[in-house]
């Protein structure tokens, strides 16, 4: 089924069955959960998508927008170096649809691995951190954006079946 925004709906998928070495795996587990967020958000109406679905006011596309910018602030300018810090807590913008915004994630998704396909070292230390401490390394940003992609993955799947009874990975 392709919804308005031109992204299909799935079922229950399974995680990654990957063979390969360290990167690959890490890789392969950031990206199934990249796309099971996406997943969850797509089909749905702006005003849907755009709904507080919790009493934080958290809503499904909100998410999108936390994990967009949650990609670029730790591949593009604390591993990388570049642009500028990004507040991931704004919510989204008036204007933004839930096209832009899902647009938006996998151009800063595809951003971010081409960074990563550039590292040759997990070890390798970023250019700087998002806190007072020493820079991480690419292990631990991998490691770290599975972790938090993979919360607020969970948190979509209660928002999308709240929205329509919708569940699976």
């Amino acid at each position: 089924m392709t919804d308005v925004t031109g992204f299909s709906a799935r079922g229950d998928v399974r995680p990654p069955d990957v063979a390969g070495g360290e990167k690959e795996t890490l890789t392969a587990f950031l990206g199934y959960l990249r796309e099971a967020v996406i997943a969850k958000a797509a089909g749905l109406t702006d005003e849907v998508g755009l709904a507080p679905g919790v009493p934080s006011g958290t809503s499904l596309l909100g998410l999108v927008r936390h994990l967009t910018r949650v990609e670029r602030n730790w591949f593009s300018y604390v591993y990388a170096g570049r642009d500028e810090r990004l507040d991931d807590d704004e919510p989204p913008a008036p204007g933004e649809t839930g096209a832009s915004l899902i647009a938006a994630y996998q151009e800063a998704i595809r951003e971010s691995d081409e960074i990563i396909a550039g590292c040759d070292d997990l070890g390798r230390r970023a250019a700087r951190h998002l806190r007072d401490a020493e820079p991480p390394t690419m292990r631990w940003i991998l490691v770290h954006m599975i972790e938090e992609t993979g919360r607020h993955a969970g948190h979509a799947d209660i928002l999308r079946e709240q929205t329509d009874g919708a569940t699976g990975r």
